[in-house]
């Protein structure tokens, strides 16, 4: 995207006024995504962005400029800018010796999107359309989409970094309306992979379909939940985002520094059960979290945050790893180069136990089986939460029963981590969106089936 001499140049040009740091990070984004409601196809879009930030760090302040302008006049005006916004005094000379870093990706991509024929896109749309109304005439509404990306950037540093990555995503979504005796019940099945079209080898659209209509069919038999503290099962995959959002950001180090994290001043103290293992993993091939470098350039790694119930290390970035002395973690990110990177997760997840999963149910003589979770809302100070549970059932005499709906997960981060009294031997992960100060950046989270002995279910029935 840039000559490397200009590249040099402009960190150079960024630390005229006495900077520590200056980075250069340019992205060149191309995206494409198609839409079905009421059985026909509703939207064929397309769109490219390209631009860079540059960053100058002096002490403690950051200056940050971009620009869409990625000739030497445009880097050049937004390097002079971003040095003014970080008070950078006097004249002094700097000399940037940049030296290309290798970039190793998880995995390789096959079928980039942008060769794929629209045709073929659209065609995805009516074959999951007429699978989902196939299911029962109780489906009355069906929306579909189909969204791909292709994300090449470059990250140069006045350390001598230069690297470079290219990351591609593809992901379909399947929403389903059921209309009965009860009332309406909405359903959704979204998966998606850092791969590219080849996504379609392993996923039938028809599948994903019948999986969204066959939820949404069974809520509508569903009953009030029952509501008071008591066992939760959590399908694997299913409680991914809870751990993600109710423990994951309290892991993240700038929030750390902010005393906005119960996690704060922990490490090496036992925060969880010791069937809890809790990693970070930028390198987990496949998965929606996945990158060869993050977004000031360091490799994606493999971060294990919590061992047997101990807090072993939060997420670092590279502006909060200078500071304490430490190796980054690789968890720097932004959503565009209009933006500044933060500590954000990647792949976050509970690695699996010993226990059958269907044990783990058999063992449970009364409780909650969650099969879906959907949006919640944490505190990371208190590490409080609270979860809507999409799809759920009853457990009783150690089997899944009825179906239960309008009912809440209220419960503690580090405390529900501690409950943890059973983990299954398998494993599945949810993709999604993470945001956080007004950014969106894609991650996955995962966990085994597992068990928390008490859980606060908020329902509409008496328990």
């Amino acid at each position: 995207m840039i000559d490397e001499a200009v590249l040099q140049r402009t960190l150079a040009a960024a630390l005229e006024r006495g900077g520590d740091f200056a980075e250069v990070f340019a992205e060149d984004r191309r995206s494409s995504s198609a839409r079905l409601d009421d059985a026909k196809v509703e939207e064929l879009l397309s769109g490219r962005e390209r631009g860079a930030g540059v960053r100058v760090v002096r002490d403690e302040t950051t200056g940050y400029a971009h620009t869409a302008d990625l000739t030497e006049r445009g880097l050049s005006a937004a390097a002079e800018a971003a040095a003014a916004a970080a008070r950078g005094g006097g004249s002094t000379t700097n000399v940037v010796a940049l030296e290309e870093r290798p970039r190793r990706p998880p995995h390789e991509v096959r079928d980039l999107p942008e060769t794929i024929e629209k045709a073929r896109k659209a065609a995805l749309l009516e074959q999951a359309d007429n699978a989902a109304r196939s299911e029962a005439d109780a489906i009355r509404q069906v929306s579909v989409s189909y969204t791909d990306s292709r994300r090449r950037i470059l990250v140069a540093n006045s350390d001598g970094l230069l690297a470079r990555d290219d990351q591609v995503r593809t992901r379909f979504f399947v929403q389903c309306v059921a209309v009965g005796d009860t009332g309406m019940q909405t359903a959704m099945e979204a998966p998606g992979r850092t791969i590219g079209f080849e996504l379609f080898d392993d996923l039938d659209p028809a599948d994903v379909a019948r999986t969204a209509a066959t939820r949404a069919l069974t809520m509508l038999g569903a009953r009030p939940s029952p509501s008071g503290r008591m066992p939760v099962v959590l399908e694997r995959g299913a409680g991914g985002v809870l751990f993600h959002e109710a423990c994951g950001h309290g892991l993240e180090a700038d929030l750390v520094a902010k005393d906005a994290s119960v996690f704060r001043g922990r490490r090496g103290e036992e925060v969880a059960s010791p069937l809890v293992t809790l990693v970070d993993d930028g390198t987990l091939a496949r998965e929606w979290g996945a990158y060869a470098i993050d977004d000031e350039g360091e490799p994606a790694q493999r971060n294990v945050l919590i061992e047997g119930g101990v807090l072993t290390d939060y997420m670092w970035d590279r502006l909060r790893a200078r500071k304490e002395s430490r190796p980054q973690s690789g968890n720097g990110r932004r959503e565009t180069y209009q933006h500044l990177p933060m500590v954000r997760m990647t792949n976050t997840y509970l690695l699996p136990g010993d226990d059958d999963p269907a044990d783990i149910v058999r063992s449970t003589p009364h409780g909650i089986y969650c099969a879906q979770l959907g949006g919640g809302q944490v505190n990371t100070a208190t590490g409080d939460f609270v979860f809507g549970m999409t799809e759920a059932y009853l457990i009783e005499d150690g089997e899944i029963t009825e179906p239960v709906r309008a009912a809440n997960l209220i419960g503690n981060g580090p405390e529900t981590l501690r409950l943890v009294d059973a983990v299954g031997n398998d494993f599945g992960t949810w993709p999604g969106t993470c945001g956080k100060q007004g950014q969106g950046v894609p991650v996955s989270a995962g966990q085994p089936t597992l068990r928390v002995a008490e859980l606060t279910v908020g329902g509409t029935a008496d328990g």
